[in-house]
């Protein structure tokens, strides 16, 4: 009997292995009681009063240009929210339709796996400074690609400081500023999970991109171990921790 016992915490300690979050970047997640307004505005309630996520790490070559960038979550019973901060310069904005390829802009993005589990895939939302994105569910980094649907998408309210277009690239020293709330109920249709609550746990990475503008850079919350700019390594995402 005591083999059989032995044989059972065996299978559950190395079958269910928990998060080790030491091991991983950490950001704790406020849940809010008023949901804020969704204007790019930074400084406003409830934001000034949460924690902001420096991305920092770059990945490949140092780049010459490194903008300030900083990200704040948020959560409520219905939607998580998102605001980015970039101190920026070398702005581009061409892609004007979503689902396009935003990344070559200047583009703030979230890749996220509603559970601790970032192998059972992950969500990717990619948008400019302009407040165009790209929003995908991967099943894994390499296939099973799913767009999200126009309806969908539609429910997502996003607001931005800069103009949708700029075809002509700035170069002046700019701040920036995109800020979303995406609902429940949309990832629901694409990830089976229950709405966070107190000490839940997602996988998740924020970044700052600029493919092909005059400075391009390749930004990241959390470490990633790649020679090569890559974002889809989910393996390498932080801990997200609901509170």
């Amino acid at each position: 009997m005591k083999t059989v016992w032995l044989l059972i915490a065996l299978f559950i300690t190395t079958s269910f292995t928990p998060v080790n979050k030491e091991t991983y970047s950490v950001y704790k997640v406020q849940k809010l009681t008023t949901p804020p307004k969704i204007d790019a505005v930074w400084d406003k309630a409830p934001w000034k009063r949460i924690v902001a996520i420096p991305i920092t790490n770059y990945m490949g070559e140092k780049p010459e240009h490194l903008p300030f960038t900083q990200a704040k979550m948020a959560y409520d019973n219905s939607a998580i929210y998102i605001i980015f901060r970039v101190e920026d310069q070398y702005i581009k904005a061409v892609h004007s339709k979503n689902q396009e390829m935003v990344c070559r802009d200047s583009c703030v993005e979230f890749f996220f796996t509603p559970d601790n589990k970032s192998n059972k895939g992950y969500f990717n939302l990619e948008m400019n400074c302009g407040g165009v994105f790209l929003f995908n569910f991967q099943k894994s980094a390499k296939s099973g690609r799913i767009y999200i649907a126009d309806e969908d998408i539609e429910q997502i309210e996003v607001a931005h400081t800069l103009p949708k277009l700029i075809k002509n690239e700035i170069t002046e020293k700019t701040t920036w500023v995109v800020e979303y709330r995406i609902p429940f109920s949309i990832l629901k249709k694409y990830y089976n999970f229950s709405e966070p609550q107190n000490g839940t746990v997602w996988r998740a990475n924020f970044y700052k991109c600029a493919d092909r503008t005059s400075h391009p850079h390749w930004l990241t919350w959390a470490p990633v171990n790649s020679p090569r700019p890559n974002f889809h390594l989910p393996k390498y995402f932080g801990v997200i921790e609901f509170q």
